[in-house]
């Protein structure tokens, strides 16, 4: 039985990194006597399948995982959400086609909450209400090109942001970015285009997008 949850990542655990955090879920998993299926050979290994990293630091409220269990379980949300540690909801469980691809293959995008928190910031970023952010964001949008470099290597950011908008109010910034294999947007690339210190933000996952 193919089961995929999804779970909110909160408060602390947002310094949890995605190695740690598949420890943890393994662990609740086992806690919660679900019977997680393991791999066959020499070193088995439990079958369960995280969609997408999340950067240290950042929240969610949409990351999504796949759990193999040997045998059908109805109550799987109350079981490990009474294992889990805090900061970590599970709200959603349901089973899927054995045969679908991995996980990671099927994700195509990723929504981006911006919470800009910095108050002195706001007040040296916009003299004058709404001018300086809405020109910047609209200077990446406009552009054809954006000519950036991670880890040594060159690539072009432009072609990665889907949608980038201001939300209501003075409260921050919306993103969807592509996430596909060799060509994932990141928000901080996106901020740093904009000029807005990562520490002056707080960023949040809502939404996972997947093909079909």
């Amino acid at each position: 039985m193919r089961v995929r949850v999804t779970f909110s990542k909160q408060g602390a655990l947002r310094y949890t990194g995605h190695l740690d955090l598949h420890k943890i879920l393994e662990r609740s998993i086992r806690r919660a006597e679900l019977p997680l299926a393991y791999s066959q050979g020499y070193h088995p290994q439990p079958k369960l399948n995280l969609a997408a990293a999340l950067p240290l630091g950042f929240a969610s409220r949409a990351e999504v995982m796949d759990i193999w269990l040997n045998e059908a379980v109805e109550d799987v949300i109350p079981a490990l959400q009474a294992h889990v540690p805090p900061g970590l909801t599970i709200l959603d469980a349901m089973p899927v086609d054995e045969r679908e691809p991995s996980l990671q293959t099927q994700v195509i995008a990723a929504e981006y909450r911006i919470e800009i928190t910095d108050t002195d910031y706001w007040r040296r970023l916009e003299p004058v209400e709404g001018s300086g952010l809405n020109e910047k964001i609209a200077s990446v949008m406009e552009s054809e090109s954006i000519p950036r470099e991670r880890r040594g290597k060159k690539y072009d950011l432009r072609p990665l942001i889907e949608v980038l908008t201001r939300l209501s109010g003075r409260d921050g910034l919306f993103m969807r970015l592509t996430a596909r294999e060799g060509a994932t947007g990141r928000p901080e690339e996106v901020l740093d285009v904009l000029e807005i210190p990562l520490e002056a933000t707080r960023i949040e996952r809502t939404r996972l997008i997947f093909e079909g």
